[in-house]
């Protein structure tokens, strides 16, 4: 029998390498044996798991900078970071929000590099299990991080290279249409998605079970016609209900002198993202697995040295025709700083410029949504972030509805979600206009407004400081060191 050197494997890919491995070794084993065991094939997937997780050099779904959440976020209408006057913050931040990304953009380069990392190690961990014939449930898992990571790419980047097996260099990678790569992701999932467990929390916090499997499939679905040219507003309606089946609820946000900002709501993102309404989320405790940097990226520095003893980074901000369309009775209102605050600086909602020539320090409206967990430091919190919660699957099992022409069976889901806020129930059905306003207030830095507005047909207006642009930015470019890398590889249309 075949010997190998493991425990937990430590896979570094070079920038745009599929096929490098380096290996630490610490105990030696029979490979069937070992991942065929339950601690064996945890081992496996705990490898795909800590690409997840947000740390620096862009690596992450979120947490740490320069990477996917940068990527979709800042590109969104939700948040920006300006150039500020002072000479702090990179340039690419604020041209990433009005539209004026390049192929050569290191935050491009960073998610793309990501998520070919963690194609990589899903790849491995499948072939591992599949090789050890291991429990069934976690080969079905191994799976669905895979479709996981191919349905980020091909949101971002449409056509993109595609393979299930490492053993090809990464300049013989075939480029794939989007519509073969949705395929691939909808079979996968449809295939094993069942085959998941069905616990909540406990060992599968963090971990795809079989309603969060159910989360990325309806998410899949929901964005069909922006993949395909062909909607699935049934299908994703149908996988909406599934997750129902999960004894999800909102979680209550009712006013509570204990809870963060004084609402119960806010506890959906502390230290622990509390299963009742979160279906995924990344575990983060700073400085050992992930780290949150939102709030602190987003304070001034004096601001949060007064209020939690490090200093902030004056970075992120939220756009001023955001901020202003929230209801003043909203208890998501509550996210936003404005005005004086501790350590002597005085927020505006205006902001002059954006990059040239910047803006001043205290300009722009600030957000705590993650108000700031412990353990922390001057590199960010220990806050859990929710990948995907209930609250977002009603407003999907509402939008699928007004789409089937069936607004009525709508406004429940819009509503309570609503009342949760301290507002009132809709005076009448919901239009798709009241579904994208109500995500916009819920899920603000979450890491769904840009997909959204592509779905609703606005990411391409003009707002702020932002001009109208031409439709081919509802992609990314390919980066430049791909292309350089694979010949085969054909740039997005108007990137040339």
């Amino acid at each position: 029998m075949k010997k190998i050197f493991t425990s937990i494997l430590i896979i570094g890919l070079a920038a745009q390498s599929c096929t490098k491995v380096n290996e630490n070794v610490y105990d030696k084993y029979a490979s069937k044996e070992f991942y065929a065991s339950p601690k064996g094939a945890d081992v496996a997937l705990a490898n795909v798991y800590s690409q997840v997780g947000g740390n620096w050099n862009g690596v992450g779904y979120a947490g740490a900078d320069n990477g996917w959440y940068d990527l979709n976020s800042f590109s969104s209408d939700e948040q920006v970071i300006p150039h500020r006057r002072t000479g702090d913050w990179q340039l690419d931040f604020a041209q990433l929000y009005q539209r004026q990304w390049l192929p050569s953009f290191g935050i491009i380069s960073n998610t793309w590099n990501w998520l070919y990392k963690s194609v990589y190690t899903a790849n491995l961990a499948v072939d591992l299990l599949e090789t050890s014939k291991a429990d069934p449930a976690k080969i079905a898992e191994a799976r669905v991080l895979r479709a996981f990571f191919y349905y980020l790419l091909i949101d971002d980047f449409g056509n993109v290279p595609f393979y299930t097996d490492n053993n090809i260099t990464v300049d013989k990678l075939p480029q794939v249409d989007r519509k073969t790569v949705y395929d691939f992701i909808v079979k996968e999932l449809t295939e094993n998605v069942d085959k998941l467990s069905e616990t909540k929390g406990g060992v599968y916090y963090g971990r795809f079970n079989k309603w969060a499997g159910y989360a990325l499939l309806s998410k899949v679905y929901l964005n069909a016609e922006v993949y395909t040219g062909t909607p699935k507003w049934t299908e994703c309606l149908a996988a909406c209900n599934k997750i129902a089946e999960g004894g999800f609820s909102l979680h209550p946000g009712g006013a509570n002198a204990a809870s963060p900002l004084g609402y119960q709501y806010y506890e959906l993102f502390g230290d622990k993202n509390p299963t009742d309404e979160t279906i995924l989320s990344i575990y983060t405790t700073v400085d050992i697995v992930s780290r949150n940097i939102l709030s602190i990226r987003s304070f001034n520095g004096p601001n949060f040295n007064a209020v939690y003893g490090f200093s902030g980074w004056n970075g992120s901000i939220i756009p001023q025709e955001y901020y202003e369309r929230y209801d003043n009775n909203d208890i998501r209102k509550k996210q936003f700083l404005i005005g004086a605050q501790p350590g002597g600086v005085n927020y505006t909602a205006e902001v002059s410029s954006l990059d040239d020539p910047g803006a001043f320090p205290d300009e722009g409206v600030r957000d705590t949504k993650f108000v700031p967990a412990l353990p922390m430091n001057g590199g960010g919190a220990s806050n859990d972030f929710p990948i995907y919660r209930y609250a977002d699957i009603m407003l999907m099992q509402a939008e699928c509805n007004v789409r089937l022409g069936n607004a009525g069976a709508a406004k429940p889901f819009v509503d309570a979600v609503r009342q949760r806020a301290g507002l009132g129930a809709l005076g009448a059905n919901p239009t798709l206009t009241d579904i994208y306003n109500e995500r916009g207030f819920e899920l603000n830095w979450e890491g769904h407004r840009r997909q959204d507005m592509i779905r609703f047909n606005t990411f391409t207006l003009a707002h702020g400081f932002v001009p109208a642009v031409g439709d081919f930015r509802k992609l990314f470019p390919i980066p430049t060191s791909a292309l350089n890398t694979n010949t085969n590889l054909k740039q997005n249309p108007g990137y040339n």
